[in-house]
């Protein structure tokens, strides 16, 4: 008999979670409790109540999480300019440790004994779930039915659901999009289909997000964004909420077919992936924040700050979001952040967001000095003479050794 008798799933209502349910009903004979978070995916989730009722569960969480997903989570990410293999926005990672808090949370108030989530074997997800999930309630048992079933292809799925009266819309089954799909409201993904080659040109009519570039209006468009402490709290002079200044950007990147992206990255477990990313706002978001960092920065801070990122952007990607290294980093980051405040301009235009403006009452670039005109004595110029002979010295010692410097 299984020592299992309530477990919580992550559950997103659509094929592989709804066979899970059914799958932890039969083989641990346990009570099921479903969680379905709302980070802006675009879909309704409110009809995931309808269909866990359907199998059988009483006790379902369905949460919209948008405003602290992108509060507590995007926000501090983007505050060090995170990108991973220097491309990839981390849109899916940076939303597993808010779904694994939420599900050890959940676990504790209903008094389960398991957390189980839909990840596959191949993937970095089990890994983010499970790393979270270990971090936050260490003696949690986790069930990963991907790595103990063996229903491995879809159509030993649908025949599963056929055989359990699943309830599953197979009017709409030969309709599937070819692609797996990850949305939130920093990005959608798509991976599997003919991505799974390399060299093959993802369609066009698999973008969901964003109009192409060369379809994009041809006229630009102008947004002012405003930060305060490394965070946009304003779009054109409105203030807004954190997930609604990224629901804003999203649209305006995508209608100007900003945030695309097309890489080959390294899973954690050790293969190498092919997929395709939108991410339209969180692209602004990047560009436009290191341009109010490059006014209000010290330049070996911002220097420190760039080497942490590479850093920084692993631990997430890995899913060592609650490890002591990623709260150590984002201590480190913060504090930079407190004098990141100001406006930037962005022009977006056929793909590109162009940063055009920037201004800050924290600025440290001061036109008295930097100015090619007359700068009334602010800048000495014969100090540059001192400052370089001694930056040359050792240059200079070497080289009269007689050592090459090829």
């Amino acid at each position: 008999m299984s020592d299992v008798k309530k477990v919580v799933l992550a559950y997103s209502g659509g094929l592989d979670t709804s066979v899970i349910v059914k799958w932890l009903q039969e083989t641990y004979n346990c009570e099921v409790v479903t969680f379905t978070a709302d980070i802006g995916q675009g879909e309704e989730v409110e009809p995931a109540r309808a269909k866990a009722q359907a199998l059988g569960v009483k006790e379902i969480y369905i949460e919209d999480l948008r405003e602290e997903f992108v509060r507590d989570y995007v926000f501090p990410m983007f505050r060090a300019n995170t990108i991973y293999e220097g491309e990839y926005l981390l849109g899916t990672s940076i939303a597993r440790p808010l779904i694994a808090k939420r599900l050890i949370e959940i676990a504790n108030e209903t008094g389960a004994d398991a957390i189980s989530h839909g990840a596959t074997g191949k993937g970095n997800d089990q890994v983010r779930f499970e790393l979270g999930g270990y971090a936050l309630k260490p003696g949690v048992k986790v069930i990963a039915p991907w790595r103990e079933w063996d229903l491995t292809s879809r159509e030993k799925l649908m025949a599963y659901c056929e055989e359990h009266k699943i309830p599953v819309d197979f009017s709409n089954k030969k309709k599937k999009s070819p692609y797996s799909m990850d949305a939130n409201l920093l990005h959608i993904s798509y991976e599997g289909g003919i991505l799974e080659d390399p060299w093959a040109e993802a369609e066009e009519d698999m973008w969901r997000w964003s109009v192409s570039p060369e379809a994009a209006p041809e006229q630009p468009t102008y947004v002012e964004l405003t930060f305060e402490k490394g965070d946009i709290v304003a779009i054109d002079g409105e203030a807004l909420k954190p997930h609604e200044v990224l629901e804003t950007l999203n649209k305006l990147g995508g209608d100007n077919g900003i945030g695309r992206l097309d890489i080959v990255e390294n899973r954690y477990v050790g293969m190498k992936s092919r997929g395709c990313y939108e991410t339209p706002g969180g692209t602004i978001m990047l560009r436009a924040h290191r341009a109010i960092e490059s006014l209000t920065l010290d330049r070996e801070e911002a220097h420190l700050k760039d080497q942490l990122m590479p850093k920084y952007a692993e631990v997430i990607y890995n899913g060592y979001w609650w490890s002591p290294e990623r709260r150590m980093l984002q201590a480190a980051i913060d504090e930079t952040q407190k004098n990141v405040a100001g406006v930037v301009r962005m022009k977006l235009y056929k793909g590109n967001a162009t940063v055009v403006g920037r201004k800050s009452e924290q600025s440290l670039f001061d036109e008295s000095i930097a100015t090619f005109e007359d700068d009334a004595g602010a800048y000495n110029q014969k100090d540059a003479e001192g400052f370089i002979k001694l930056n040359a010295l050792r240059l200079r010692i070497a080289a009269g050794k007689g050592r090459q410097q090829s």
